[in-house]
Formats: C-alpha cells, sequence, structure tokens
C-alpha cells in the first residue's frame, strides 16, 4: 500500500521550485515533497521535505491542491530561511535511484516539459495564468 504524500508548490517571480530528476536516462521534474511519517500531519510533511530537498525552512499555507485517491496533498509554500538547492535528504544520497537538483523553472516552460504529478502541474498553469 503507498503511503500518504504531502508537498510544496513555491512560485517567485514567475518561477517554481523544482526537483530535476534523471533516472534510467529519462529526465522529469517534480514537485518537491514525499511521504507522510508516522505520527506527522501533511503540512508537517511538508515543512519537512521543503527541507530535506531544497534545503530551505518554509511557511506552510493554503492546501494548493489534493490528489484524492492517491492520498496526495500540496500546499502552497513561502521561503522563511535556508540556502536553495542545499537539500540533503536520504534520496540524494542514493545514486542507484538517480540524481536529484533543486531547480528554479519559468511557469510559462512548465507545459514544455514533464512535470509528476501530472495533475498539479497543469492546475498550476491554469490557476497562475487564467
Amino acid at each position: 500500500m503507498a503511503r500518504n504524500r504531502a508537498g510544496v508548490v513555491i512560485v517567485r517571480n514567475r518561477d517554481v521550485a523544482l526537483i530535476k530528476r534523471v533516472k534510467n536516462g529519462e529526465t522529469y521534474y517534480v514537485l518537491p515533497g514525499g511521504g507522510v511519517e508516522y505520527g506527522e500531519s501533511y503540512e508537517q510533511a511538508a515543512k519537512r521535505e521543503a527541507y530535506e530537498e531544497l534545503g530551505v525552512t518554509v511557511q506552510v499555507g493554503t492546501l494548493f491542491a489534493a490528489i484524492e485517491d492517491n492520498g496526495e496533498q500540496y500546499y502552497v509554500a513561502t521561503i522563511l530561511s535556508g540556502e536553495f538547492g542545499s537539500g540533503n535528504g536520504s534520496e540524494f544520497a542514493n545514486r542507484n535511484s538517480g540524481t536529484y537538483q533543486a531547480v528554479w523553472v519559468p511557469l510559462s516552460s512548465i507545459d514544455l516539459l514533464t512535470v509528476y504529478p501530472n495533475s498539479i502541474a497543469s492546475l498550476l498553469i491554469k490557476r497562475l495564468f487564467s
């Protein structure tokens, strides 16, 4: 059974924070986030994952979107402190699972990239450009 996941949507100057993944020769992007650990709320998990993956402390705001059937929730977040790109979560140590790189991507380029989850990326474009 898949565990619940929480993530963050961080937008700054018309750029969105994403994790660039290269795995098995495929390049794609994901919103920062990961599994909700035992005893954590979704909001706490989103904050922890932002620190582990991006190297920043965030203020978690409102729910941006949820994927109900997958138990995923994504929150609008604002960077409070830290150095973007300095994340050192466990996924960075396991080179067998490919590479991870925190990047800023122009919102206008999201539809040109493979971004997961697709439904959240599409919603991001729709909400921010409508």
